[in-house]
């Protein structure tokens, strides 16, 4: 393990317990868009994060979701962190115990590392680009399934349902009626970590920014499974959607997800 991925688990795992510390104690939240929420508690996590990240890689580019690009933005190459403070916000101002602290490491626009870190049940997902993936340190792989009929998804909606180009529901029709289920968690970083340890065998979502996804879809690509776009790009980072999955699935997934759909123009 490198002393990067140290630092990372290390940062992810004091970001989780200052928000472990605040949940169900949400006293104010702010609304960024007509659902999206922030709350005191993605700040504190996010300027947690971002002090140790700047104190140790001062000249790397940053790209934030609360606070956004500093030192760069990392568009011409070169080294540029992802951070996500608290994916799963609204479940968080909820009370609902699904959220996770999202902190990705890319390298011309590649993730090498990526952390994912779940405070309420204390598992912290974890990769390296060559070195395989683990979960609290033990090794995870993807599953074996090559059944679309007997396979477990998960997916999500974006925020802005009503604006949104692409708002997955005719996807989510059309694969439920092919696959054993799919659940909507609401943490798309804890959605991919899943996948790669094999308690998923894919996940799918359109509207993503790549701190949503960055760290989750190394995992998945080190523990075995497959990472791309839902039109098949391997380009992720930069693209607006996402399609991880233990890769047996996978092409048959991009031959839904690349069917006309009620996207808007």
């Amino acid at each position: 393990m490198s002393d990067t991925l140290t630092l990372v688990q290390e940062v992810a795992r004091q970001a989780g317990a200052v928000l472990r510390d605040g949940f169900g104690r949400v006293t104010h939240i702010e609304h960024k868009g007509t659902t999206d929420l922030v709350t005191d508690y993605d700040r504190r996590s996010e300027a947690l994060i971002l002090a140790a990240l700047r104190a140790r890689f001062p000249d790397h580019a940053v790209l934030a979701e609360e606070s956004g690009p500093s030192g760069g933005d990392g568009s011409s190459g070169g080294y540029r962190w992802f951070v996500d403070p608290l994916d799963g916000t609204t479940n968080f101002a909820h009370g609902l115990p699904t959220f996770a602290v999202s902190i990705a490491l890319t390298l011309d626009n590649c993730p090498i590392v990526g952390v994912v870190y779940d405070p309420m049940r204390d598992e912290l997902f974890a990769a390296e680009a060559g070195k395989g993936a683990t979960l609290n340190g033990a090794p995870i792989r993807v599953s074996a399934e090559t059944s679309l009929q007997e396979a477990l998804l998960a997916t999500g909606f974006t925020y802005d349902l009503r604006n949104a180009r692409r708002d997955n529901f005719k996807e989510f029709e059309e694969i439920h009626l092919l696959v054993q289920g799919i659940r909507r968690a609401g943490a798309a970083a804890l959605d991919a970590a899943w996948v790669g340890a094999g308690r998923l065998d894919a996940y799918w979502e359109f509207g993503m920014k790549p701190w949503d996804i960055a760290a989750g879809a190394l995992i998945v690509q080190e523990a075995g499974g497959r990472a791309s776009t839902a039109d098949g790009s391997a380009d992720f980072v930069g693209g607006d959607s996402i399609l991880v999955s233990n890769g047996h699935l996978h092409e048959r997934m991009l031959a839904i997800l690349r069917q006309p759909s009620g996207s808007r123009a």
